[in-house]
């Protein structure tokens, strides 16, 4: 090992303020080098569907970029083409940033909010990293690039309205509620009225037939989980997504079996009460918030007409109500 080259301890964190200036300058590279990642997979994710907003990020990965190639050159000035392997894990109390593969799942407006965020603690840092050294020429690094990170939120702003004008940035966010609304509105809904609404027959059959609520929650947890695997699967495995553009098949899968199961749960769950009576009008009433949750739902995403859909779901989980109790009082 080089004559004072400091290794990080892996196994135990280090303070920021007992950091050296190589670690510092280690620590800022690596900084670079993981934002500039992050900038190029927000890039290309979105490139495909918004080739507008993934110009802006590829702007971004690019200045990224020449902060790393800058703060390199200071370095092997100073201390030598090693360079120390100080990453932002490994300094006690210090930002992180979300793995790359992680922040690939991120919605487009959430993408933008985190440029932002990034860019504020960049800059943070970089003040925090000036004022814990004393050689001239790095901490004047350190000052210029503190007062590029500040500008960078100007920079983003200016490149997304440069790339983005108000016909692209429209038809991006059309582009993107729709994608939501495919991939999570559409199948969640989906499910609990599924959920909702066919549990209803069974668990109020259940009920009146045996008044027995222990027997009528059972059925119901029963009825609820074994439509939310259904619904789930069935979501999952009839469209890969890839020609319909409803997007990844697993998440559509999840809001579906997550959404049917909690629209049985919630009429299911009074029925842990053992007086019958306050059991039953208690998921009575829970009924009746659930099936004006949907029409809500129908109204705000899809668009559906109000009246419309109170008078579908409405009238279409009374009937199956009614059905339940019909039979199960026989």
């Amino acid at each position: 090992m080089p004559f004072g080259l400091s290794w990080p301890n892996f196994n135990a964190k280090k303070r920021f303020q007992d950091l050296s200036e190589q670690e510092i300058l280690a620590l800022a590279i690596s900084s670079e080098e993981e934002d500039g990642a992050i900038y190029a997979a927000y890039a290309n994710k979105v490139r495909a569907d918004f080739p507008a907003s993934a110009a802006v990020f590829d702007d971004m990965a690019a200045e990224e970029g020449e902060h790393r190639r800058r703060l390199i050159d200071h370095y092997k000035k100073r201390f030598g083409d090693f360079i120390v392997p100080l990453r932002r894990e490994h300094v006690s109390g210090f930002y992180s940033r979300k793995p790359v593969w992680l922040v690939q799942n991120l919605g487009l407006d959430r993408m933008r909010e985190e440029v932002e965020t990034m860019e504020s603690q960049a800059h943070d840092f970089y003040l925090a990293a000036a004022q814990r050294v004393t050689d001239a020429d790095i901490r004047k690094l350190l000052g210029d690039l503190a007062a590029a990170e500040a500008k960078h939120q100007g920079v983003a702003e200016n490149s997304f309205q440069t790339h983005l004008g108000p016909d692209e940035k429209h038809t991006e966010d059309l582009a993107a509620k729709r994608q939501f609304i495919l991939t999570w509105v559409q199948p969640g809904l989906a499910g609990l009225m599924d959920g909702s609404v066919s549990t209803l027959a069974p668990i109020f059959a259940t009920a009146f037939a045996t008044q027995d609520t222990w027997t009528t929650f059972l059925v119901g947890l029963s009825a609820s989980v074994g439509a939310g695997i259904s619904m789930g699967f069935t979501e999952a495995a009839h469209d890969d997504g890839k020609i319909s553009g409803r997007g990844s098949p697993i998440k559509r899968g999840i809001a579906s079996g997550v959404m049917t199961t909690i629209g049985g749960l919630g009429h299911a769950l009074p029925y842990l009460i053992p007086e019958f009576w306050t059991a039953t009008i208690i998921a009575l009433i829970v009924v009746f918030i659930e099936l004006w949750a949907i029409v809500w739902i129908q109204n705000r995403y899809m668009e559906t007409p109000f009246l419309r859909a109170t008078f579908q779901v409405v009238l279409g989980g009374a009937l199956v109500l009614a059905a339940g109790i019909i039979i199960g009082g026989a």
